[in-house]
């Protein structure tokens, strides 16, 4: 009932920049936070950054001062702009949102299916 579907990875030469974006669509009352995610071949998935309806944002440590996430209400979207690209980057980068299908039902958890992002000369 609700998709999100992710697009902007790709290769990337190191100290390049990229943006990606993630769309939600389906049966959507309103979606409290939207984030991204990644996770390295034999590692665990990280989070990268969030953020809240109302703008809050959370970045891990290690695309602090380099990424900025943004999202529009209006279009269920959420944006990724990293800069500065390291080889330490590359992963498969995933959107999560929680969100609610209706005004008094539960919260809701969904995944996109991820995008690849190579860095690398």
């Amino acid at each position: 009932q609700v998709q999100l579907v992710e697009s902007g990875g790709g290769l990337v030469q190191p100290g390049g920049s990229l943006r990606l974006s993630c769309a939600a669509s389906g049966r959507i009352f309103r979606i409290n936070t939207m984030g991204w995610y990644r996770q390295a071949p034999g590692k665990e998935r990280e989070l990268v950054a969030t953020i809240t309806d109302s703008g809050t944002t959370v970045y891990a440590d290690s695309v602090k001062g380099r990424s900025t996430v943004s999202r529009d209400n209006t279009k269920n979207t959420v944006d990724l702009q990293m800069s500065s690209l390291k080889p330490a980057d590359t992963a498969m980068y995933y959107c999560k949102a929680l969100l609610k299908t209706a005004e008094y039902g539960p919260t809701y958890q969904y995944w996109g299916q991820g995008t690849q992002v190579t860095v690398s000369s």
